[in-house]
Order: structure tokens, then sequence, then C-alpha cells
């Protein structure tokens, strides 16, 4: 009878728990500091973790229940308030914001409820292994090979590099499921994750037992280098441990790497490559160091220096974190390397908390980069191949709701796609509006720490060029209104007294975005181009003067994003024919 009572009551706190796991807050705290010591056993591929983390309630009630989440590839060891152990309940939760498709969830029960904007500490031990493991990926179709390449994160005897939310889970986190199958739901719930923990802080202790090793490995976290300081000889082993300075979160991934590098040092670039690798490095290096001057032209002088390390894998997809760049050197194409090194300088020269601000302007310097080193239309037809990346996430439906103009903006949105190649395009529309110095005297006057609201940016641009760009930040920036859609609707031509041509066009934009674009008039021997502001669901009108008869016009030179460019050419037939 005793036995049969105990199974009934421990079925009904596991009733409980799950009915509970259902109306979790599994984002009611951020996590505002890490203070962990991390220990390492490569030919183990072993991962072992001790330390404290601090929760704040930012819910709007108070949280007796908090949530603790892993790589499912680790288990939960204990969690303790001060020195008292606490209950928790430990199971599987599906999320791809993991490699390996689930995390190891800890449901713990907390002493008493955290009011609002309070915190708790809490001391955390969980160990395991971190193998190479792309689950998410082959289970929604991706080819193997295809999807080892992305998710190269694992701890091994030759190489272990070990990449945060959004990869492993190897720190503790809390976020609700992440499906890469479901559109944007990886993006959107990263993207949260990554907004709360911007102001958090990270130290770690790395300790890394090897074998068979004279000289320790470098363990790098974000891409500095930790101390090391003691060695301790265990037999055939020895330990050494690292400390990590704290370093903010901000937007990155915290990753930690433990490798047998050697380093190349620029003035502008620190290079760690691999054994074999020197030529590579050197390549890699020189290149950085040619654009460097064009970046600081543009960006102002080096914050810090870029740091840049090789991965083992030909094939491994180059991951970047802030300054850091993780990438397969021996592979990298020399004449991509400008490209590369031109948006990571960026990073190191320029700073800013606002995604679509630090990422395009760094996927801006790319295309500058390459205007640069051959013509404006080898950096259109690059900004082109970015085009489509966001151009499904613009298809609207005719009247989109408000809400979704706001929550989809480039200052809200957690989409890589429209923070990183949109905001390219309309940091470039930005020059072509008001001009190439007006726009770098508006970037050398920004500041990270003053920029608390969205209406900084244009407000800097207000002031440096006297125009008023409210309009384009409403359109572009403040609200998602999809893309221009301009069509040349008329073109008529009138020959002057002079023997000249004097064109009235009319350009009609279809689409809900308003921009200025380029309209250029095509004549036996050469071209015209002027540029006329159309906004959204707008007509405009514009005169201009040829020297013959004009064959041609077309709006857009591809410097403006478009739903459709099949309209963009009005040939204008000639009397006579």
């Amino acid at each position: 009878m005793n036995s049969w009572r105990q199974r009934c009551c421990f079925l009904g706190i596991l009733c409980a728990s799950v009915v509970n796991a259902f109306s979790l807050d599994r984002e009611a705290f951020t996590f505002t500091n890490y203070d962990l010591k991390v220990q390492v056993e490569p030919g183990q591929h072993r991962l072992g973790v001790r330390g404290k983390i601090t929760l704040r309630n930012d819910s709007s009630s108070p949280q007796k229940i908090a949530v603790l989440q892993i790589s499912s590839s680790l288990d939960w060891h204990s969690i303790k308030a001060g020195d008292k152990a606490l209950q928790f309940v430990s199971q599987p939760y599906t999320s791809d914001i993991d490699h390996t498709g689930a995390l190891s969830e800890a449901i713990v029960t907390l002493p008493e409820p955290v009011a609002p904007k309070d915190t708790i500490e809490l001391d955390v031990a969980y160990e395991g292994v971190i193998l190479l493991d792309a689950t998410r990926l082959t289970r929604i179709g991706a080819p193997e090979a295809q999807a080892n390449s992305s998710d190269w994160d694992q701890i091994s005897a030759k190489f272990t590099a070990v990449r945060g939310a959004g990869y492993v889970a190897w720190y503790p986190m809390a976020t609700d499921a992440a499906n890469l199958s479901e559109g944007n739901s990886l993006f959107d719930v990263l993207g949260r994750w990554k907004a709360r923990e911007a102001g958090s802080r990270m130290h770690l202790q790395i300790g890394v037992t090897r074998s068979g090793y004279t000289e320790p490995a470098q363990v790098l976290f974000n891409g500095v280098q930790c101390l090391l300081g003691m060695h301790e000889q265990m037999d055939l082993a020895q330990l050494a441990v690292a400390d990590c300075s704290y370093q903010p979160l901000r937007l990155d991934a915290p990753t930690f790497v433990i490798a047998d590098y050697q380093v190349l040092e620029r003035p502008t670039i620190e290079v760690r490559y691999l054994p074999g690798h020197d030529v590579a490095a050197a390549n890699f290096a020189d290149a950085a160091e040619k654009v460097a001057p064009l970046i600081s032209e543009w960006f102002g002088p080096l914050r810090e220096k870029a740091k840049t390390s090789d991965l083992p894998v030909p094939d491994a997809a180059p991951f970047e974190s802030g300054i850091l760049l993780l990438t397969p050197l021996a592979s990298t194409d020399p004449k991509l390397a400008g490209l590369a090194a031109a948006h990571q300088l960026t990073h190191s020269d320029f700073l800013s908390f606002r995604p679509w601000i630090d990422e395009g302007l760094a996927h801006f310097a790319q295309a500058l980069y390459l205007e640069h080193e051959k013509e404006r239309q080898a950096a259109l037809d690059y900004m082109g191949l970015h085009r489509s990346a966001f151009a499904e996430a613009e298809k609207r439906t005719a009247t989109p709701r408000s809400e979704d103009e706001v929550n989809h903006s480039l200052v809200n949105t957690t989409s890589e796609e429209l923070y990183r190649s949109k905001a390219m395009y309309i940091w470039w529309m930005l020059r072509d509006i008001v001009g190439e110095l007006a726009l770098k005297k508006v970037l050398a006057a920004y500041h990270p720490e003053q920029d608390k609201e969205p209406s900084y940016m244009p407000h800097l641009i207000a002031a440096q060029t006297q125009r008023d760009l409210e309009w384009f930040f409403e359109d572009w920036v403040y609200r998602d209104r999809g893309l221009p859609d301009f069509k040349v609707e008329s073109a008529f031509p009138r020959k002057t007294m002079t023997d000249t041509y004097m064109l009235t066009i009319t350009v009609n934009n279809l689409g809900a975005a308003g921009a200025e674009v380029p309209v250029t008039v095509k004549f036996a021997g050469g071209e015209v181009t002027k540029r006329l502001e159309v906004r959204g669901k707008n007509k405009a009108v514009i005169r201009v003067e040829v020297p013959s008869a004009p064959q041609e016009v077309v709006v857009n030179d591809g410097s403006v994003p478009e739903s459709d460019t099949s309209n963009n050419t009005f040939r204008i037939e000639q009397e006579g024919k």
C-alpha cells in the first residue's frame, strides 16, 4: 500500500511539473552576470562547469519558478541558492537554439518569489560532452556535409571551438522554443535573447587538461587571449588554467577556442593561424592592411585590433562575432580576403549597439571596398546578390497591418537578412542622398552611448546636412513599408530652340516605401543621370535636357532595392519611325 501511495505521489508531482512547464514564462529572467569555472578535457570531448549566475526578473509579476537551459548533451548536477540546494525538475526541451536540436531544461523552484527588477544569484553545476553535431540541420533535410560545415562546434584533442547562443548552449540560458522549419522562428527567439543579454557580462576561468603536450594551447574567449596561470602536472597529463577577463556580451555569441595557434601581428589586425597556414595568414593580413586606410577614412581611427582565428576544416562556414572572425584561412580566396577584412575592420573602428547600424555599416563597407577597388557597378552587383536574401521577407499584403510595420522594422527586427543586407542598402542610399563627405561627418559624430532613441541617427544627419529625412527613416527604419516599385509612366521629349531635347519624365512608385532614385536618359553617344525623390504610392516628375534625341529612360541603377524591376525601362519612339 505504501509503495502504491508513493508511486501515486510521485505521479502527482510529475503531472504538476508537466502542467507547470506548459505555463512557464521562460523569458521572465534576464541572465545579467556569469562567473563560471569551465573544465575542458579535449581528449574526452568533455565540458564541466561550476559557477555563479545572476538572474533579474524582467517580467511584470513575481517569479517563483526559474528556467535554466543547457545543451541536451550536458546534464545538470546541482542548482543552489546560497548553501541551499534547490529542487528542480530536469526535462528535454526541443529547440534549435542548440546544434543538437534540443536542450536539457531545469525547472527550478526558487526559495522565495523574486519581485520584478529584483535579482537572485544561483550556484550551478553541470557537465557532459560537446561533439560535432548537426542534428537540427539534418532533420530538416540539409545534406550532412553542408550541415557539418555550418555547425562545426566541438571539443576535441586537435581543435576546440564552441560558440554560444544560437549554436551551443554551453552556458545557462532560457528561451522559448526555436524551430528552423518555422520561418524566422530561430532568429526571432535568438534576437530576443541577445537583446535581453546585451548589457550582461561574463567571466570565465578555463582549465584545460591535455595529454602528451609540453606547452599548453592558447585559450581565447571572444578572440581575446586569456591569461594562462596555474599549471599542474598530473601523471601523463597537465592542467593549465586560463583566466578570461570580464567581457560584455552585447549582441555577440560568447565563444571560446582552444588551439595550438601561431600569431601574426600587424598594425590593424592580429591573425592566429594553425601550423602550415602561415602563407594564408600573411595573405589575409596583407589584405587587411591594404583596406585599412579606406575603412579609417570612413569610420574613424582603430578602436582595437581586428582578430582573426584559423579554423582547421577547409569548408567550415566563417563565423563573426564583434571584432572576432573565425575562418578557414587555408581555403580563403586571396581575392575575397579584402572583402572579409573590410567587414571585420569596420567593427574594429566603429561601434553601435543597434544591429542595423553595426552590421549594416560593416556590409556597406564591403560595397565601398569593391567600388574603391573596381567601380560602382561592381559594388551594385555585390549588393544585388544580397537583395534576394531579404526580398522574401519584404513581401507584404496590399494593406499591411500597422503593428507588422513596426515589429518588422529595422529598429526592432531580429532577422539577419534585414539588419545586415537591407541595412547595407540603406546606408548606400543615404550616401547617395546626402553625399559622401556629409555621411562621413555623421559617422564621426556618432557616439554609441548617446544613441538611446531611434531618432538619434536622423538627428545627426539633419545637423550635418540641414536635410529632414524623417520620411526616409519612417519608411525604411522605423517602419517596414516593404520595397518601392518604380515605373516610368511616361516620357515626353520636346526639341528646344538650341537643338537640344527637353524630356519630361513621370515616375510612379507603386510600392509603399519612398526613395531618392537615379533616372538615366540614354541618347546616341551618351547618357545623362539625375536623381528624383519619389514617395511611396506617389508620382514625381523630372525634366532632363540632353544634347540629342532621347532613346530610352531607365529608373534605378540597382542602388535602391525594388520589389519589381521589370518596369524600369521606357523606350522613346522617334518621330518619323
